[in-house]
């Protein structure tokens, strides 16, 4: 998969735009800055907006490609963040220290992503909130964006079950419009989640 995503980010036009995610950036507008984790952060489109903000980001992605994209995104805006190459299986975010964390189309295989969720929920200090965008299962049924592999696609119930301990202030499944670059790009199947830990 590595060579996958450095193959897509290698390509000329930002695969996935420059501009941040809607629902996040909606949502962090609401949220006063502070320190703020993404993984899977890819080219960089949600930290250089956040770094705009006044957030203090700390981005993960085992993408170099990806990371050098991001940096000349960051250089345009003006911006800085940090930026780690890393696979997520084996990256561990300091503990109870972030005052925000997104999830933007993170897709991982179950084992994975059940690890990395329960370790993002860890890096968040009490009182952090988590933001949360991903292509439904019955993203399938659109030839829009997102995995072919159900198994990779998400449905609240594992949602649920993977965010137990954390309260739910944001749960929808949408079919929305997505407008994000080539890969991103007309109507989809969403699952929104804002959520605090306690």
């Amino acid at each position: 998969m590595q060579e996958f995503w450095n193959t897509r980010y290698s390509e000329t036009p930002f695969a996935y735009g420059t501009e941040p995610n809607r629902w996040f950036h909606d949502t962090l507008d609401d949220l006063t800055p502070g320190r703020l984790y993404l993984p899977g952060e890819g080219e960089g489109r949600n930290a250089a907006h956040a770094a705009r903000l006044g957030w203090e980001v700390t981005a993960v992605d085992y993408s170099a490609a990806g990371k050098e994209k991001a940096l000349r995104l960051a250089d345009e805006h003006g911006v800085s963040f940090s930026y780690d190459v890393a696979d997520l299986s084996a990256f561990e975010p300091p503990a109870a220290h972030f005052d925000a964390a997104a999830l933007i189309f993170l897709h991982l295989p179950a084992p994975l992503r059940a690890l990395v969720h329960a370790r993002t929920v860890d890096a968040l200090r009490p009182g952090g909130v988590l933001i949360v965008e991903a292509f439904a299962k019955e993203q399938l049924a659109y030839a829009t964006g997102g995995p072919k592999n159900e198994d990779m696609l998400y449905d609240m119930a594992t949602l649920q079950e993977d965010f137990r301990d954390m309260e739910f202030l944001t749960a929808e499944r949408v079919d929305t419009v997505l407008e994000e670059g080539t890969y991103h790009s007309g109507r989809s199947a969403v699952i929104r989640l804002l959520l605090r830990k306690s």
